[in-house]
């Protein structure tokens, strides 16, 4: 169980830092080329749309081995970040794009293959531990992985960085490799198989459906007052944009402090309320934002480092410890977009709203989050089995 629990601690650490070292570098790197601010935004957007087909990739999880379908992901990303030694002008940035859109689909599959392994490799009681030491591990990595990538990019370009990139997409393979599974699922039956099928589990069990609706919620209107936060930096507190580095980093140590404790958080209280006090400190922290006092605004960004992951990783564990496991991976999927789909819509209504000053935005997000938690609130506490389906997990 330790073993397994440091694997798959250590395969978030290099996951971490391939992909955050390579989100920053490639927009650097378009910008560079092609002097377009619009080009480099263009880059994440092809990271994350792929997000958006969860459902989809997550049937092909389920209608394959899982450990194979993870390992081959990450294998594909070290055979595709080579392509960038291409890269010599305006003319090949298509290829940045292409890698871009290749992450953007491997971790969709990478991230529903290893949310049915883990059921697969650790006990039940063990989950919500492991899940926020994996929060904290790439909460940390953000902390440092970006500005060593922008470094080595300095230094000797993308092309280095790159190369150093690829190696580790390979050493997550094989610490997915030497995983120990102790447990696999019966076949899926026909009818289980289809998209609807995972859309099906996920809004019809309160105990999945509760902590993951939270979440995304909070993670939606976190997007909402993205650019809100430059407006306070700037605007309210009069202060330069470099700030944000300060703020960055503030949320970064309330994350991984967060991620230290939300596993025992979730043993003792259960998912729901986890990410109703996730969603509720988050609302919180929007609120401590519109102070016109800078420590005001340094708390506020622990809090939020806080709240965020503890609402994540309640709704990531929701969905391990309560969906059957032939549907697992597309469960999964489909959580992923619920959580993270909705950002795709509440940036840009942030970035209008923003003309209205920064406080607006920020009130909105509280005012939605505190109404979301209180509606859950409202209903009968959630009386379904800890295990309403059979928790068992992929073959390896």
């Amino acid at each position: 169980m330790r073993r397994n629990a440091v694997l798959f601690v250590a395969v978030s650490l290099l996951s971490g830092l391939s992909g955050s070292a390579m989100a920053l570098v490639t927009g650097i790197w378009i910008l560079d080329l092609t002097d377009s601010p619009g080009l480099a935004a263009l880059a994440g957007l092809c990271a994350y749309a792929p997000t958006l087909a969860g459902p989809w990739l997550g049937a092909v999880v389920d209608r394959l081995p899982r450990r194979p379908v993870v390992v081959a992901a990450n294998l594909t990303l070290t055979a595709t970040l080579p392509t960038l030694l291409a890269v010599r002008g305006p003319g090949q940035v298509w290829l940045l794009f292409c890698v871009a859109t290749v992450y953007g689909i491997a971790y969709v599959l990478i991230d529903a293959g290893e949310s049915a392994l883990l059921p697969a490799a650790l006990s039940a009681v063990h989950l919500g531990r492991v899940n926020g030491w994996r929060s904290s591990a790439q909460e940390g990595v953000k902390l440092v992985a970006p500005l060593a990538g922008a470094g080595l990019y300095t230094w000797q370009g993308g092309q280095l960085v790159a190369l150093l990139a690829a190696v580790l997409p390979a050493l997550a393979a094989a610490g997915y490799a030497a995983l120990r599974l102790t447990r696999t699922p019966p076949p899926a039956a026909p009818r289980n198989r289809g998209v609807r099928a995972g859309l099906a589990v996920l809004f019809g069990s309160p105990s999945i459906r509760r902590p993951v609706v939270l979440a995304g919620v909070a993670i939606g209107m976190s997007g909402f007052v993205t650019a809100a936060g430059y407006a306070v930096v700037t605007d309210t507190l009069g202060l330069p944009a470099t700030f944000l580095g300060v703020l960055l980093s503030a949320q970064g140590a309330g994350s991984v402090a967060g991620g230290l404790v939300v596993g025992r958080m979730i043993a003792w209280f259960g998912p729901t309320a986890v990410a109703l006090a996730g969603a509720g400190l988050f609302a919180v922290s929007c609120l401590g934002r519109c102070l016109p006092w800078w420590p005001a605004v340094v708390a506020a960004s622990v809090v939020t480092g806080l709240g965020l992951p503890w609402a994540l990783v309640a709704a990531v564990t929701a969905v391990q410890t309560h969906s059957p496991d032939a549907l697992l991976g597309r469960v999964a999927a489909t959580a992923n977009t619920v959580l993270f789909g909705p950002i795709a819509a509440t940036t840009p209504l942030g970035a209008a709203a923003v003309l209205l000053g920064p406080r607006p935005p920020l009130v909105l997000a509280a005012a939605g989050c505190l109404t979301a938690c209180a509606l859950t609130w409202r209903r009968r506490r959630d009386r379904t089995p800890s295990h309403p389906f059979p928790v068992s997990a992929a073959p390896g």
